[in-house]
């Protein structure tokens, strides 16, 4: 007899339905940029800066400069620079005066949102629109039976991972390499 489905199976079915709409030539396009970056910075707000910086430690893992926005030692930014910005709402304050400065310096932006029309993606070089709901959504369109932007949220944090494990490949860098780059102050 099959076992019912469950809200983890409900949870792995709408992140696969979101990522799979993802169009690989943006991957490359966006592993161009950073393969070109002198430094890499990541921001974001709330639950989507948690996400931002979980990928700045595996782009560090993988031997990049990567920086997180408002860190007391994050250098300056500048021309030759990616900032990814992750915000589901592509609306949220900090997050954009932080992309729009970036633009303004010279700097290419990647935009991580779900807002294809927001004031983010006006600013970006690129922009990665995931097709995932950014505020409680069940009662309007059913389109995720989780609150507010957890599948944004996890999207997000599952594609960053994809761009990880597609440049380890990419470099032929393994495990036992990103791991001696990780803290060992703990």
């Amino acid at each position: 007899m099959e076992a019912a489905p469950t809200v983890i199976d409900a949870i792995l079915q709408e992140n696969l339905q979101v990522l799979k709409q993802i169009d690989a030539s943006l991957l490359q396009r966006l592993l161009e940029l950073l393969s070109h970056a002198s430094s890499i910075f990541v921001c974001g707000k709330g639950r989507s800066g948690f996400i931002a910086r979980c990928f700045a430690m595996r782009l560090m893992h993988l031997g990049l400069r990567a920086y997180v926005v408002d860190e007391t030692i994050t250098p300056a930014i500048g021309p030759g620079d990616v900032l990814i910005a992750c915000s589901g709402s592509g609306e949220t304050e900090e997050t954009c005066l932080a992309a729009e400065k970036a633009n303004r310096i010279g700097s290419q932006v990647i935009a991580i949102t779900a807002e294809a029309g927001s004031r983010l993606t006006q600013v970006a070089s690129l922009s990665v629109v995931l097709s995932a709901p950014h505020k409680n959504s069940v009662a309007t369109n059913g389109i995720s039976l989780q609150y507010a932007g957890s599948l944004f949220e996890q999207s997000t944090l599952l594609f960053c991972d994809g761009i990880i494990l597609q440049e380890m490949q990419a470099r032929q860098s393994t495990c036992a390499e990103l791991a001696s780059r990780h803290a060992n102050l703990e």
